[in-house]
């Protein structure tokens, strides 16, 4: 049972029982600890790895809401016992997004079942619903536990045989969770067979390790690095038995601390496979196998005659007759217009979605299926551009262009600069570089943050200073304190501002209204 302990003036303390320590003592893991800090569990096949996350899972779930993305469909036993909802992975990535978001809204502890599912139709799933959890709306940022079993699976170390889309998808949510969710109240806790097929930016933003048994050099090198130990223990991790694993972290030891794990109340539909006694050998075997089974009597299809050639006089006048009219080809449902047109009602639309002002900082995903639904509404004709052309039209509608600025040759250098940068990153950038196209003054950390999608300027300035070691531009201040971006490649730079000014889109807003 887990450990509880209350101080006046304090926090309640919970801790987790996960079996038993060396000298007899119950190893415990604090279970506030962990939430704040992350955990990764390390084993080959039959380790003891899916008991590990299943003896955690039952002994938090009076605690904490959980969610458990599973690719083998072994965790829905939860539901019986501790009530966890099973959700069917076999739906759309919206749906799944939207399930997501509300799990985070009523705090109810899942199971993400993707038994059934090839792999990247997995990666695609689980990218879709951590994706809908991370998102979540800041008033529903409460505690929640993300055991992910298989990680490597949906942040791999290396390109396989799934789409380059798809990884990219899977990689990002991971990502996500393990480097960007703790403020959004997401703790990430991620079961791998191989350390080496893991994603080392996931697999380094855990500050808690639980390694068990491993027989290749380099899982065994890279668990012993991790839990600080020398080289030469790391031979120790081919002994273990099923059950054991060696605790590190600050949720759990400070030192190197061996764990058996302890019993489970639930258990996994899929067990491992027990030795049964052969059934006695039938005496007709070689019959059973060897006969050919009488196949079945087929009637032979019958042909119909050939039809008679048609005469050589009728073909030609056939074809010496007049074509006959086509019919009048009915009009659609929406009016046809050129395509200059319809790029114009795409901008509207474009423009109106970021009127809204929360859009800086909701995800892409949200915006697209908002703009899909306007553009539904104002009857766009034709197929809605793709996610990754939204993506791009988001990025240059966020930069706010003028029409004549839009036409300089400097603002298409800027466009194709952008191209070498990631999705999330595209819209800063290319606000820098509208304002130095225009003379305008830089902008305020403020705005940057809602380009980014975020409240906090520190990131902003974290953005300028990524940009700077990657040569697209180079930040200075004048003697005032202001500062001042220039584009080298562009030839030209913004003019001086405050950095620590007001959000510029926030102060534009009444005087539009």
């Amino acid at each position: 049972m887990p450990v509880i302990e209350s101080q006046p003036g304090l926090s309640m303390k919970v801790d987790i029982d996960m079996g038993a320590a060396p000298d007899g003592r119950a190893a415990l893991m604090d279970l506030e600890e962990l939430l704040a800090t992350r955990l990764l569990v390390q084993g080959n096949s039959g380790s003891g790895k899916s008991h590990l996350l299943r003896r955690l899972l039952e002994q938090s779930a009076q605690w904490v809401q959980q969610c458990v993305i599973d690719p083998e469909g072994d965790f829905v036993t939860l539901a019986d016992r501790f009530g966890h909802v099973v959700v069917d992975a076999a739906r759309t990535e919206n749906e799944l997004t939207r399930i997501a978001g509300r799990i985070r809204q009523h705090r109810v502890s899942v199971v993400l079942n993707l038994e059934g599912l090839d792999v990247e139709q997995q990666m695609r799933a689980a990218a879709a619903f951590l994706g809908g959890m991370f998102d979540a709306d800041r008033d529903f940022w409460y505690p929640v536990l993300v055991v992910v079993d298989e990680a490597q699976l949906f942040a791999p170390a290396a390109a396989g045989e799934v789409s380059d889309e798809a990884r990219k998808l899977s990689l990002g949510a991971m990502t996500n969770l393990m480097c960007r969710g703790r403020k959004r109240g997401l703790a990430g806790v991620i079961a791998t067979q191989r350390l080496a097929k893991l994603a080392k930016n996931v697999a380094a933003e855990a500050s808690n390790f639980l390694m068990g048994r491993t027989f290749l050099d380099i899982d065994m090198a890279r668990a012993a690095d991790l839990l600080g130990m020398d080289r030469r223990q790391a031979e120790q991790f081919r002994d273990l038995e099923r059950g054991r694993f060696v605790a590190l972290g600050p949720a759990v030891a400070r030192r190197p601390l061996p764990v058996v794990i302890g019993p489970v109340e639930t258990s996994a539909r899929s067990t491992s496979p027990k030795l049964t006694p052969l059934p006695e050998a039938p005496a007709d075997a070689q019959e059973l196998i060897f006969t050919r089974e009488p196949e079945p009597v087929r009637p032979a299809p019958r042909r119909a005659a050939p039809p008679p050639p048609t005469p050589t006089a009728d073909i030609l006048a056939q074809l010496a007759r007049p074509r006959p009219q086509q019919a009048d080809v009915p009009q659609g449902l929406f009016p046809e217009i050129d395509e200059a047109e319809r790029e114009a009602l795409i901008d509207a639309v474009m423009r109106e979605l970021l009127d809204d002002p929360d859009a800086g900082f909701r995800s892409v995903a949200v915006l697209y299926q908002d703009f899909l639904v306007r553009c539904r509404i104002r009857r766009v004709p034709g197929d809605p551009p793709a996610l990754p052309a939204f993506r791009r039209k988001l990025a240059v509608a966020r930069a706010g262009v003028a029409a004549e600025i839009a036409e300089s040759e400097a603002w298409q250098q800027a466009l194709a600069l952008s191209e070498s940068l990631t999705d999330d990153v595209q819209g800063v950038f290319l606000m820098i570089a509208q304002a130095a196209v225009a003379g305008e003054p830089c902008p305020s950390d403020a705005t940057l943050a809602r380009a980014y999608g975020t409240h906090s300027p520190s990131r902003a300035r974290r953005l300028l200073t990524w940009f700077e070691e990657r040569g697209l531009i180079v930040v200075r201040l004048d003697f005032r304190g202001a500062r001042v971006v220039a584009l080298p490649d562009l030839g030209c730079e913004t003019a001086p501002s405050d950095p620590e000014g007001p959000d510029a889109m926030t102060e534009e807003r009444p005087a539009a209204e």
